[in-house]
This record gives structure tokens, C-alpha cells and sequence, in this order.
């Protein structure tokens, strides 16, 4: 019994090896097979030139002035002066909180000044009576300087009383809110009766319309391209892009580049400004901002086809002398139509594939499918 089982043993362990074997051989095989496996494409080589077009950014609206106008005193609104999304003047006035104790305030504050003043008068008619006395040695020294004592209070009395008055009639201007410039509120946020806390209690938002300003990212090796149109003031090289694929009616100009580089991501915020008569351009809204540029020297140029995009990562596959295909990531530049400017990652005259890209993989040989023959994008892998 016991040989029959070790018989057994032996002939599976024997089996178990031969696939074992087998397996890795039909492995090797498939790898054989795969790296002999050329994949048909169409290539081009990458050229240089100097170029002229438009370089886009995305890009974002912001008003030129925008502020939150919260309460400044405590109270229920009684007044609301504008609809939600009106046009205002500055100074206008756009809510009002009650007043009533803050006029009361006010009026006691100015009373208890007057009463001061009063008793600064009484005082100093005194010291004077007192002063022509002294002269004549008619009174003991102290009376006098008791005297001039009751002087120096009583003016302490009137600046702290001008103060109180100076803090209740300001406590009473802010309980009328106005438009700091002039502008488009948004939607209100508190309605008629609502009790207000000052600095918690935000009431509206405020923002300038005309001009407005668009705001990009630009890369800090074109810091200069825009620094110069910054000092030229020209707007014919400067479009926007409306959401809905329109370009604005109105060209902008450059004003300002922020201070300094995000050390981050390599880029510096670049404002341009456009005119908004029409308040076309809201706060906030996204646009795609084109640049016109002109290369001082010669660019690489290669097929926009030949881009992979991978979540704003961009790379082409590079064909070298042995024939395989290598991914390598590009920086790009601005796009001429049907080609695109490669900043960095590629050399003039290096191959890449255009067509037949979704059957290649690094290491993958690949060969320029012959003239005439179907499309390489449609060979299967």
C-alpha cells in the first residue's frame, strides 16, 4: 500500500514539473514574441522654425475693486436701498440699520460737551478773577492754584466729551451703509428686520465692473515676453475667449505681473485688463486668454497628433536608431494650427510617432507603415 502511494507521488510531482517547465517556455516564448513584434505607424520629424500665433492660458475674472460690506454696529435693518445685482454710485446708500440709539447717543454726547464747555467757562472766569487778585496780593497763593487745577480739569473734561461725541456720531454715520466705489452688489444677504452684529454680519458683496482684470498663470521663462508687452501697452496682442467659444468684442492690455515666482509650480500671476462697458466679463468666470507672440529664435515644431495628453501631463513616443518606441514628457509651447511648439523635452530632427499611437508601448519596435497603406491608428495591436 505504501509503494502504491509513493508511485502515485512520484508520477504527480513529475507532472507538476512538466507544466512548470512548459509554462515558462511558452513565457519566453510570448516575450519572443512580443519584442519581435513591430507595430506599423506613420512617424515625423521634429523641425524648427520661428513662429508667430497665439499662445492660450486658461484664465479667470477678477474685479479690479471688490469688498464685503458687513455691519459696523449692532441693530435690525429698517432700510434696504438697492435690488439685489444693481449698478451703484459711490456714497450711495445701501442699507440702514436703526438708528435710534445711536441719534440718542449723539444728542446726549453733544449735551454733556456743551455742559463742560459751561463749566470751563465758569473756571476760567475765576481763574481771571482770581489771577488779578494774586497780582495784588490779595488772596492766599493756593486760591489760585486751586484755580488753575479747575482750568486743567475742565479742559480734560472737553476732550473726553469731543471724543464721545466724535465715537456716537460715527456709530450713527455707520448705521447707514454706502457704496465704498461704485460698482454691482450681488444678492443680498439679509433681508428687512434681520438683526445685525458689527463684523460678523456680512450684508452684500460689491465689485467693480469696468475695467475688469484677467488673471493667468504664466511660466517664468516667458516673464520677459510679458514684461515688455506690460511696457509697450499695446491691446492688439491680448484676446479673450468667452465660455461659450466667442472672442470678446474688446482686446486688453497687460498691467500688471505679480511680485514674485510660486517656487511651487514655476509660474507668476500675470493680470491683464479689459474694457466691460456691458458687463459681459462677470467675477469668476473662466476664460481662455490668447497671446500673440512672435519667437525671436527658431522653435521646435512638431504634429499636434503626436501629443498624449495625461491629465495635463504631455508626452510623445520618440523613435530611435534601434526603432523602438520611447514615452517621453514635453513641455509644450503655443499651438500653429494642426502643429505645436515643444519647449523642452525634444531635439530638432528626432522622430516621432504621430498616427498608430494607441497600439505602441515603450520598448515596442515600430516601423512608418507604407505610403498608400490604411491608416495606422486603425492597426491592431
Amino acid at each position: 500500500m505504501n509503494k502504491k502511494h509513493l508511485l502515485a507521488a512520484f508520477f504527480i510531482g513529475t507532472t507538476l514539473i512538466w507544466q512548470s517547465c512548459g509554462n515558462k517556455d511558452a513565457q519566453k516564448q510570448h516575450a519572443a514574441q512580443q519584442a519581435e513584434r513591430v507595430v506599423p505607424v506613420s512617424l515625423a520629424t521634429a523641425t524648427e522654425e520661428i513662429v508667430t500665433g497665439n499662445q492660450t492660458y486658461p484664465a479667470t475674472v477678477k474685479p479690479l475693486n471688490e469688498a464685503e460690506l458687513f455691519a459696523e454696529v449692532s441693530g435690525y435693518v429698517t432700510k434696504i436701498f438697492v435690488t439685489d445685482g444693481a449698478s451703484v454710485s459711490k456714497g450711495q446708500k445701501l442699507y440702514e440699520i436703526d438708528g435710534t440709539r445711536y441719534t440718542a447717543a449723539l444728542d446726549q454726547a453733544r449735551a454733556n460737551l456743551r455742559i463742560a464747555q459751561s463749566n470751563l467757562d465758569r473756571v476760567q472766569t475765576d481763574l481771571n478773577r482770581y489771577q488779578a487778585l494774586a497780582d495784588k496780593d490779595a488772596i492766599a497763593k493756593q486760591t489760585l492754584d486751586y484755580a488753575k487745577t479747575d482750568v486743567a480739569n475742565q479742559k480734560a473734561q472737553i476732550l473726553g466729551a469731543q471724543a464721545a461725541v466724535t465715537t456716537a456720531q460715527t456709530n450713527l454715520n455707520r448705521s447707514t451703509i454706502r457704496a465704498p466705489f461704485a460698482g454691482i452688489v450681488g444678492i443680498s444677504e439679509v433681508r428687512l428686520g434681520a438683526l445685525v452684529n458689527p463684523g460678523t454680519t456680512r450684508l452684500n458683496t460689491l465689485s467693480s465692473v469696468n475695467p475688469v482684470a484677467v488673471e493667468i498663470q504664466v511660466s517664468e521663462r516667458d516673464i520677459p515676453q510679458f514684461v515688455n508687452l506690460q511696457k509697450s501697452g499695446s491691446a492688439a496682442q491680448i484676446n479673450a475667449v468667452l465660455p461659450d467659444g466667442t472672442e470678446y468684442a474688446s482686446s486688453g492690455r497687460i498691467t500688471t505681473i505679480d511680485r514674485a515666482v510660486d517656487p511651487q509650480t514655476g509660474t507668476i500671476k500675470v493680470r491683464a485688463n479689459f474694457d466691460n462697458a456691458s458687463n459681459i466679463l462677470r467675477a469668476g468666470m473662466n476664460l481662455s486668454l490668447n497671446v500673440k507672440t512672435n519667437s525671436a529664435t527658431e522653435e521646435v515644431i512638431i504634429p499636434y497628433k503626436a501629443i498624449q495628453d495625461q491629465l495635463g501631463v504631455f508626452n510623445v513616443y520618440v523613435v530611435g536608431d534601434s526603432s523602438k518606441a520611447e514615452q517621453r514628457k514635453v513641455e509644450l509651447g503655443i499651438k500653429l494650427g494642426d502643429k505645436v511648439v515643444v519647449k523642452s523635452g525634444l531635439k530638432v530632427g528626432e522622430k516621432i510617432v504621430v498616427d498608430g499611437i494607441m497600439n505602441v508601448q515603450t520598448g515596442v519596435k515600430v516601423a512608418e507603415a507604407p505610403a498608400g497603406a490604411p491608416d495606422a491608428s486603425a492597426a491592431k495591436k
